[in-house]
């Protein structure tokens, strides 16, 4: 049977210092989120950031995997899911589902991140009904050479022992007694590592990992939404990611390895606050200049649930502004129409369907991604 190359460590990692150049890794970080956490709450529907940017989020991560999709087909999956789409398209939407089911769980659960949470996710994400792995055999290689890179824990026992211990770590109250009183940002870095070694899963764990980096940040009050755009981050940096992560596992968890990983998570989490606040400011700007010209000359067709309807859906449908709106089949196809002609909205059209392209908020998406 194979033997783990890698002992879980209890948590935290007796390995992990807040060093200075963690801590100020940390003060820039930190003051990018909270500005961040700011700006999106001037969106006025905090579902529009939720849509979109989980679907760019759900992009970059699967990249990682190899699995690649363009804007058009993943906006297209999302506006058409029961029509046929690329097998990448299908994957990348069934991530961004995962990541809103488990930010709605966790809204419901009061702010918890729990095991059966991720178990959800990943039957969501793989169309399955596994849960964690029960049986030896899982290892992972170099997709090039077919070495063996890294055995995870074998036994199904022993990888539900190791899960229950990071939940409740994930979930310690930082003001009880005992508690790590580690900085919230370190403790994703962390979770992050324990998670992709325990490597609970099949298959998808990179995928899930990268979900529960997120929704972390809203269990810890740093996000208000899950709409950090982390995965861009380690998709320009896969190898230095990969290379890292293994170190610590080498080292038996050594400070050194363990202070390379924590800056790279943290200056991960501040550069991509930037860029995702740029992003976030785009769109606000973008939905204010939508908002001043369409009351200016379409006025009787104005509402603020129309005005959503655009950008919560960067490829809306007749459909989609009859539900949201309350308004009947004509009256939607109206409104979108005349949009189409003023030129807020690309009339396109698939099959015997058409639907309605907000071509510059997909602009703003490629230019982010660029």
């Amino acid at each position: 049977m194979l033997k783990a190359s890698y002992v879980i460590p209890t948590l935290p990692p007796a390995g992990v210092e807040e060093t200075p150049a963690v801590l100020r890794a940390l003060a820039t970080a930190h003051r990018h989120l909270a500005e961040l956490k700011g700006r999106a709450a001037s969106i006025p529907n905090q579902g529009i950031l939720i849509d979109t940017l989980a679907l760019q989020e759900a992009k970059a991560s699967s990249e990682i995997e190899n699995i690649v999709t363009t804007q058009d087909e993943l906006f297209q999956a999302s506006a058409f899911p029961e029509n046929p789409a690329s097998p990448a398209a299908k994957e990348v939407a069934r991530y961004a589902d995962a990541l809103r089911h488990g930010f709605t769980e966790q809204r419901r659960l009061g702010g918890l991140l729990t095991n059966n949470m991720i178990i959800a996710m990943f039957q969501m994400l793989k169309r399955t009904d596994e849960e964690f792995r029960a049986t030896p055999g899982t290892a992972l290689k170099n997709d090039q050479t077919g070495e063996m890179v890294y055995v995870p824990p074998q036994e199904g026992e022993a990888v539900r022992a190791h899960m229950t211990a990071l939940e409740r770590f994930i979930n310690e109250d930082p003001e009880q007694e005992g508690a790590s009183g580690l900085d919230p940002l370190v403790k994703m870095a962390i979770v992050h590592h324990q998670f992709e070694s325990i490597h609970p899963f099949s298959d998808g764990n990179g995928r899930l990992g990268r979900i529960i980096n997120v929704l972390y940040l809203t269990h810890a009050g740093l996000l208000d939404v899950p709409v950090l755009y982390l995965s861009r981050w380690i998709t320009g940096r896969k190898g230095e990611y990969y290379r890292l992560l293994q170190t610590v596992r080498d080292c038996e968890g050594a400070a050194d390895a363990w202070e390379a990983w924590l800056l790279y998570m943290i200056r991960g989490v501040g550069e991509t606050a930037k860029g995702t606040l740029a992003l976030i400011e785009g769109m606000r700007e973008l939905m204010a200049d939508y908002k001043q010209r369409i009351r200016r000359d379409h006025l009787k067709l104005y509402s603020q649930d129309l005005l959503n309807n655009l950008f919560r859906h960067p490829y809306t449908r007749i459909e989609y502004v009859e539900r949201e709106l309350g308004v009947s089949r004509p009256t939607a196809t109206k409104y979108l129409d005349t949009l189409a002609a003023a030129g807020f909205l690309d009339k396109q059209r698939i099959g015997r369907n058409n639907y309605y392209m907000n071509q510059r908020l997909v602009a703003l998406f490629a230019e982010g991604a660029a």
